[in-house]
């Protein structure tokens, strides 16, 4: 594929790394790192950052975790953990009740685990997938609170905005909602999340398969501060992502603001200085 030609600095807060041939050959496009670090750069991204993909029920981070940021090293990549917990995100008394009788399990994220990750800025955030995963217990929430690390969150359709918003949002570190909070495709969900904008300063958006150009337009003026790109790779190419923000009919300083200055400044690897 030919590279793209644009004049932005590009850097993605929102791409998946699979941290072995098991993981690749079992889980969406079969990509080792090698074809990310290609793919990323066919598309003018110069740095993203990436984690590892689901594992199987009953299996931990920790190992997935490292080997993402052992195959960060060297690569222009910064490494995010991920993390699982005993929990149900939801809203209502019916999920509050299930999760003041959630067990926590040997292999779930215990804040130890997070002092551990955050510690020297080895890892440069952490990421919840509530659907898969579990929501991590109060402590470790609010041990993410204490490192002061921002967590890119996938939103689906058993995540909406508003579970996010009563399970997280009341903590005290940035949130990331992948997708307009919509995936897959869902405008009411996005609508949702683009007002709730309005009230949570600590809540952000990613770009990563939204694919409505009037929503990403939306975004980037009515929130030019709040909203980040993320391609989504290695589930789609980074190509498309970029793409679909070059298109858009908003200024080229919105679109600087979605593929630089937002992430860096709750990403600081991404930030400019870090490229070298």
């Amino acid at each position: 594929m030919l590279e793209l030609e644009h004049g932005f600095r590009v850097v993605d807060v929102h791409a998946r790394l699979d941290p072995d041939e098991e993981a690749v050959a079992t889980r969406g496009r079969e990509i080792s790192p090698e074809r990310l670090q290609r793919e990323m750069h066919q598309a003018g991204v110069v740095r993203a950052a990436v984690s590892p993909g689901p594992r199987p029920a009953g299996e931990g981070y920790l190992r997935a975790n490292n080997a993402v940021a052992r195959l960060s090293v060297d690569r222009p990549f910064v490494a995010m953990a991920r993390l699982n917990g005993p929990r149900d995100i939801g809203v209502g008394t019916a999920a509050r009740l299930r999760n003041v009788a959630a067990t926590t399990a040997d292999h779930h994220a215990e804040p130890g685990d997070v002092e551990q990750y955050a510690y020297n800025h080895r890892f440069h955030g952490f990421v919840l997938d509530p659907t898969r995963d579990g929501l991590p217990t109060e402590a470790v929430l609010e041990q993410i609170a204490a490192t002061d690390s921002p967590v890119l969150l996938y939103s689906t359709s058993h995540v909406p905005p508003a579970a996010v918003a009563e399970n997280v949002l009341e903590y005290d570190f940035p949130v990331v909602l992948s997708s307009f909070g919509g995936f897959p495709l869902d405008r009411d969900r996005m609508a949702e999340a683009l007002t709730m904008l309005d009230s949570y300063d600590d809540l952000y958006l990613d770009t990563s398969f939204v694919r409505y150009r009037d929503v990403l337009e939306r975004g980037l003026l009515e929130h030019p501060d709040r909203v980040l790109f993320g391609s989504g790779a290695p589930d789609t190419h980074p190509d498309v992502g970029v793409m679909e923000v070059l298109t858009l009919d908003v200024p080229e300083d919105l679109m600087t603001r979605a593929f630089t200055k937002n992430p860096a400044r709750l990403f600081p690897g991404l930030a400019p200085g870090a490229d070298d």
